[in-house]
């Protein structure tokens, strides 16, 4: 029961506004204020940082919004500082990095979100929506007359410098008809509220338009941050949307409903190459780059371990030039050679069709109102920001006097081939620069497109106090406020219509003007507050009747015959089955090298330093396996320098055999299969990876040797964390089980060549040694629990051999890489099955066969049974990569493509 009345209610929410209006400094005059809901005055009085107002010029949504947070203000401070911990918290927990000039060997850049959502009402929605399937509808019959009759062009509506002049206009498609009846399957449009309150269009990306992926991961965050005011005002869902767009491509590709349809993406080094993955995963698609794909008599397929297998849609995050080696860029490896064709032929389906990027002209901005006039029959419901292209005499003498209050923009952005510039604000140039502007423009006018310039609105953002690299201001926590660009999506569905993503993505920029994400601008969610309370509701059951009836369309498939089920397997490419095999051996390789170099420093620093057969084993060990370079002293030679070069190496980026280079690439294997990694796997993956090089700065001196052994104990406890995801929480199908054949390989080579090492030197003859042998094999407690301590060679010969209990005995690994191979009996025609043959069957031998009784633990002769079964694993481990490599992998690597003259 309330035991407030409403008197006291109203109370706090009004001491609730004060406090909100108080932290809040006001836009910038003559910008409008997204709290307040109202333009910001220009008083001569008034600066830009001055906070004023009362709780009555708090919009609505805004009051709605905080209300739940209480009405304290110390609390409130707290309570908003915990909440964007929880936030930062999530965005690194999910992995979600923004990759600015990715490199191998730099560290990803955390996603930037803030913790307030952009909030939009009904009516500022409604004309957005309309507005944008207007545009949309324009859009397709520009696209439809510029690929078709060219009636714009020819009857001058259209200037042909921005249609076939235009570096993105693809005279190969010309007089294609789009596969499924339309150009465009997505579009996004960015936004800009003005100081009349009204939306207008700044831009539209038609080629490859990114953020859906992250905007879905912001709604996720921040409306858990926030779920009594994500219900109260109530906030229209999302993921109805993403299923129409899936829909949509579905239904007008060449299969229908049961068609095959993946995301194409340049890579991991790209800067969105998170979205990508998570698009994919959350889509059911199937995340390829161009290496994956190959086009054969004029159809499009996937390398896959299963063989070629058809694709019939391609939603691209790929610019139109690089598709296609063969008709585009020679120079292109993230395309397909004959994707182009393939379209031509109605044989796959593209979102969007290649060639659409001439749209994304700021130029064409200018010629939308007529052309809406002329092609729909309408006026623009959603004016774009007002624009003139240069190439036209009479815009240019109009539009150059007013240089100052423009903004100077490429015709032809993001073009080698044409003159292309940042975007440069006039009123930012000083007189002798204007000049030179003006100069530069008249010399290449077509190059050049002046757009007002128009002071965007601004958004708050909860500012923690705290410096840092994100570009805002220090001090105490505060809500300051930032200027604010909308990108909304629209997506064509199934029935042949438009429908708007109700929602977007937000971009944060200084208090001087946007920032991109490129150059570290920030996000925040963007919630589209619903007509009514049920209507929210009614989308997540629609929603859920639409998974349904997926689901019961699944079924019956599934009982239609074998092809079904195929299609239900989750489909494996050659360079993800390669990755996930090398991620596999990474791991493995990282956690062999990393015990062996604990051994080597715990016997370097204990009683036994000065033990021969010690030493020399380590020596001999460390130098197989690379952790000391060539040159350097043997530990009974000098025991310090061995140790010194021992610790210099393991960060060492440059020798491959290094920890540090075996951590990096278990990261950077794993980052070319990301789909198929848990939020959490990834982020072990990359704790591991940066905590190692963190502390690249221990090791200068002996004294630093107890912290690097720590640092190494730390990894591996963060290695057996990887290992139990890999082992627990991948789905085990033919990439998994590569993935642990990998592992398999790298610990049956090892593990024998370390025995085998140990046997030849003695070891077993010493207590010491003998200990050695049980820990580089982690076996040590296993051996006391049953063997107490009869040290014998016959008792170390059945729990690291022979036994089948014992995951690091030989015997189980052998065991364990010949029941994967077996699995993989139906691919490549079963090749997979004589491999398994060359595997060693250890695990019904008797360690007696392979250690006689009568022989002692001193180092025995050649003519031991058991040195040629540790020859037989070594052989047979690089034997089967070999063969897997030549079955599996060999033809996923780079293509060299040449195209007649």
């Amino acid at each position: 029961m309330n035991d407030s009345s409403p008197h006291q209610d109203s109370a706090l929410e009004a001491e609730a506004m004060t406090w909100l209006q108080l932290q809040q400094e006001r836009a910038p005059a003559g910008h409008w204020d997204e709290l307040r809901g109202e333009l910001t005055p220009s008083i001569k009085t008034q600066t830009p940082g001055q906070k004023s107002g009362g709780p009555e010029s708090i919009s609505s949504l805004w009051k709605t919004f905080i209300e739940p947070l209480g009405s304290q203000s110390k609390g409130q401070l707290s309570d908003l500082n915990t909440r964007m911990a929880n936030l930062q918290r999530q965005v690194r927990d999910n992995g979600i990095t923004y990759n600015v000039y990715a490199a191998a060997d730099q560290p990803q850049r955390p996603w930037s979100l803030d913790l307030f959502p952009l909030m939009l009402g009904p009516v500022d929605w409604q004309q957005i929506e309309a507005g944008v399937m207007q545009r949309m509808e324009l859009l397709e019959r520009i696209m439809a007359d510029a690929y078709g009759p060219q009636q714009l062009v020819l009857s001058g509506q259209l200037p042909a410098a921005l249609v076939q002049g235009h570096p993105a206009y693809l005279p190969a498609m010309h007089g294609v008809a789009p596969v499924g009846g339309r150009y465009l399957s997505l579009a996004a449009f960015d936004l800009a509220r003005g100081p009349d309150g009204c939306w207008w269009l700044l831009s539209q990306r038609t080629q490859a338009p990114s953020g859906l992926g992250y905007l879905l991961e912001n709604r996720q965050i921040v409306s858990r941050l926030f779920p009594q005011a994500f219900e109260a005002l109530p906030v229209q869902r999302l993921a109805e949307t993403y299923s129409t767009l899936i829909d949509g491509i579905k239904a007008r590709s060449p299969a229908g409903a049961s068609a095959h349809i993946a995301l194409l993406t340049p890579g991991p080094y790209n800067e969105t190459y998170f979205e990508h993955a998570y698009l994919a995963r959350y889509l059911g698609l199937s995340l390829v780059q161009g290496n994956d794909l190959t086009v054969r008599d004029e159809k499009l397929y996937l390398k896959t371990l299963q063989g070629l297998q058809p694709v019939h849609g391609l939603l691209k995050r790929v610019d139109d030039d690089w598709l296609d080696p063969l008709e585009l860029r020679a120079d292109s490896t993230l395309g397909v050679p004959g994707l182009l064709q393939a379209v031509r032929s109605g044989n796959v389906l593209v979102a969007n069709t290649p060639g659409s990027g001439f749209l994304e002209s700021n130029a064409l901005l200018g010629f939308m109102p007529a052309l809406a006039r002329d092609l729909l029959g309408e006026e623009l419901q959603l004016p774009a920001i007002p624009s003139w292209w240069c190439g036209e005499s009479a815009a240019l003498q109009d539009v150059l006097p007013r240089i100052h209050s423009c903004v100077i923009k490429p015709t032809y952005p993001y073009n080698t081939d044409r003159q292309s510039f940042e975007p440069v604000l006039g009123h930012r140039l000083s007189r002798s620069q204007k000049d030179e502007w003006a100069e530069r423009i008249l010399r290449d006018p077509d190059a050049h497109t002046l757009q007002s310039w128009l002071p965007l609105s601004h958004q708050p953002t909860w500012q923690t106090g705290q410096n840092g690299d994100d570009g805002h201001d220090g001090g105490a926590p505060s809500i300051q406020s930032r200027p604010v660009v909308l990108r909304v999506f629209a997506v064509a569905d199934a029935q042949g219509g438009w429908q708007v993503l109700p929602g977007g993505l937000a971009r944060l920029g200084t208090r001087e003007g946007i920032a991109s994400m490129q150059r570290g601008g920030s996000s925040a969610d963007v919630w589209v507050q619903s007509t009514s309370p049920s209507q929210s509701q009614s989308q997540s059951q629609s929603q859920s009747q639409s998974q349904s009836q997926s689901q019961s369309q699944s079924q019956s498939q599934s009982q239609s015959g074998s092809d079904s089920a195929l299609q239900r397997q989750r489909l494996v490419t050659s360079r993800a089955a390669e990755n996930l095999f090398w991620m596999g051996r990474y791991t493995e390789r990282t956690e062999n090298t990393l015990r062996l170099v604990r051994l080597c420093l715990e016997i370097l620093g204990s009683e036994n330093q000065r033990l021969p057969c010690l030493l020399d084993f380590i020596t001999r060990m460390a130098t197989r396996h690379g952790l000391v370079r060539a040159g350097v002293p043997a530990a009974s030679q000098a025991h310090r320098v061995f140790e010194r070069s021992l610790v210099a190496g393991l960060w060492d980026k440059a020798l491959a055999t290094s920890v540090g280079f075996n951590l990096r690439s278990v990261r950077l294997s794993a980052a070319s299969v990301r789909e198929r990694l848990s939020p959490e796997h990834w982020r072990l993956l990359e704790q591991a990876e940066s905590r190692f090089f963190n502390a690249s700065d221990l090791g200068e001196g002996p004294q630093d040797t107890v912290q690097v052994r720590g640092l190494l104990a730390d990894t591996s406890q963060m290695l057996a964390a990887l290992t139990g995801a890999q082992t627990d929480r991948m789905s085990r199908d033919d990439g998994w089980r590569l993935l642990s054949m990998g592992r398999h390989i790298e610990r049956l080579e090892f593990l024998s060549g370390a025995l085998s090492e140990s046997v030849q030197l003695g070891l077993l003859g010493e207590q010491a040694g003998f200990d050695a042998v049980l820990d580089l094999f982690d076996s040590t407690i296993s051996f006391h629990a049953q063997y107490q301590q009869s040290r014998t060679p016959q008792a170390l010969v059945d729990l690291l051999v022979t036994h089948s209990d014992n995951p690091r005995s030989l015997g189980w690994v052998a065991h364990t890489l010949r029941s994967r191979l077996l699995r993989l009996g139906h691919l490549a025609e079963g090749a997979t099955l004589p491999l398994a043959e060359r595997v060693p069957q250890l695990i019904d031998l008797s360690p007696e066969s392979l250690w006689p009784l009568f022989q002692n633990a001193a180092p025995p002769d050649s003519s031991l049974p058991l040195h040629a079964t540790l020859k037989h694993c070594q052989t047979a481990a690089r034997e089967v990569s070999d063969e897997l490599c030549g079955l599996f992998f060999t033809h996923s690597g780079e293509a060299r493509y040449s195209v007649g003259a």
